[in-house]
Formats: C-alpha cells, sequence, structure tokens
C-alpha cells in the first residue's frame, strides 16, 4: 500500500520524490486564509509594480509558492537568503549547497533552476547573433547573470565573426574556486572551426574580486599570441566579479 503523505510536504512532480518540508501541518482542502491571502497581496502587488516593488524575500517567495503549494514558504526564503545573501544567488547556488538548506528537496530546487535558466536565456538572447560591441551593457549583463555568483572559476569564450556579430558562447573549461585550465591552442582552434574572426575571452572570479591575477594577463597574453598569427583579434577578457566586470582592455592589459 501507498504511504499517506502529510499535509505539510511539497507536492510531488513527475520526475522528482517528495520533498521533506518540515513545518505547521495544514488541513485537506482549501488554504487557510492567512496564506490565501498573503499569497494573493504579494501576486498583485507584483504585477502592479513588478520586482522593484518587493524585497528579495517576497520575491522568493513567489518562486517557491509553486513548488510548495500547501505551507507558508517565508521561513524558507528567510533560511536561503540567510545562507546565500541575496536572490540571485539563491538561485545560481549549486543543488548540493540548496540540499543542506532545512525545506529544501527536489521540487524547490526545480523552481529555482527553471527561473535561473530563464535569466540566462533572456539576457542570452539579447546578445546572440547581434553587433556585440554596439550592445555591450547587454553583453556585460548577459554574462553577470551567466557566471556572477558562481562558486567555481569558469572560462568562456565569445566567438565572433567578421561584422563582430556573436556567433557562439562556448564553456572553455572549468576550474576550482581559484584556478581555472585554459589551453590557448584549443581556443584558436575552435576558432577556425567556427570561421570566426574575433574574440572575447571571459571568465568569473568568486572570490569577488575581479582585480586580475599573473596567471590571468598570462595566459590572455598566451591566447592573443595565438590568435595573432592566424589573423584573429582578441577583442577583450573580462573578468566578472560579484558586483563589478574588469575589462582588460579599459585596464590597459591589451
Amino acid at each position: 500500500m501507498r504511504p499517506t503523505r502529510s499535509a505539510f510536504e511539497e507536492a510531488p512532480l513527475p520526475l522528482f520524490g517528495d520533498d521533506e518540508a518540515p513545518g505547521l501541518a495544514l488541513p485537506e482542502g482549501r488554504l487557510p486564509s492567512y496564506i490565501r491571502d498573503h499569497r494573493q497581496r504579494l501576486r498583485e502587488r507584483f504585477m502592479a509594480g513588478g520586482a522593484t516593488a518587493m524585497p528579495d524575500y517576497e520575491l522568493l517567495e513567489l518562486v517557491l509558492f509553486r513548488a510548495i503549494p500547501r505551507q507558508d514558504v517565508k521561513p524558507l526564503a528567510r533560511r536561503l537568503l540567510d545562507m546565500f545573501d541575496t536572490f540571485e544567488s539563491v538561485l545560481s547556488a549549486p543543488v548540493a549547497r540548496l540540499e543542506e538548506v532545512s525545506g529544501v528537496g527536489a521540487a524547490v530546487i526545480q523552481e529555482l533552476k527553471i527561473v535561473e535558466a530563464a535569466a540566462h536565456r533572456l539576457t542570452r538572447t539579447r546578445v546572440m547573433n547581434r553587433p556585440v560591441l554596439s550592445s555591450w551593457e547587454a553583453l556585460l549583463d548577459y554574462c553577470r547573470a551567466a557566471m556572477g555568483h558562481r562558486q567555481t572559476e569558469q572560462f568562456r569564450i565569445l566567438y565572433l565573426d567578421r561584422k563582430n556579430i556573436l556567433i557562439a558562447d562556448e564553456e572553455q573549461a572549468k576550474g576550482t574556486v581559484d584556478h581555472v585550465p585554459v589551453y590557448p591552442r584549443e581556443v584558436v582552434k575552435r576558432a577556425l572551426e567556427l570561421n570566426a574572426s574575433a574574440l572575447i575571452l571571459v571568465h568569473n572570479h568568486p572570490s569577488g574580486d575581479p582585480s586580475p591575477s599573473e596567471a590571468d594577463i598570462l595566459v590572455t597574453n598566451q591566447v592573443r599570441d595565438a590568435a595573432e598569427v592566424l589573423g584573429l583579434v582578441v577583442h577583450d577578457h573580462l573578468i566578472i566579479g560579484r558586483s563589478n566586470v574588469l575589462s582588460f582592455r579599459s585596464e590597459g592589459y591589451l
């Protein structure tokens, strides 16, 4: 016989098991008015004023409503923000870290990762197949969204055609919290395969400080030298910090 579910657990999703979300057990049927009214007020404020009308914990509550339909999710939203600080950091947190938070299970993680993927898709759409140098702020927004809150280093290559239109965005390597291996030969080899004419190098610093290390400067020079031999241009190397971006071109490193 299939075991009965307690009333305060997350609703099961087709691809996932039940979550353990401890809290006040709610009766079957309609939601209690204090929860129902609170959710309705948040939704109305969001529709009237958008995300700017609410703090991070309330925006996070809106996301959690779908994952946990029969429980007050405010305490969970607070716990997530206590651990990860910001709404953006909650969305981009590794699954293993999210699982450490009491009340977080598969359904919550799925909702958070869907929102994260949607944000990345939206910012990516604004830069792909468009002239990058005339859409620079959109490009920076995309890089921040994709990499600004990662807890390990990632190195991406943006490949541009002769008109500086972004034709490919590819992850070249992943690393640890303070190191990522980069192979200049593979970078330029892939550029030739894509028939690219120019490159923009992008990587993140999980520490939050975008200041370049000696290794960052060295690998940039190596990629630039390898690219020049084949007639390719390295437009820039961007280091993504938690709240700002450093441009090698602007800072005189290229």
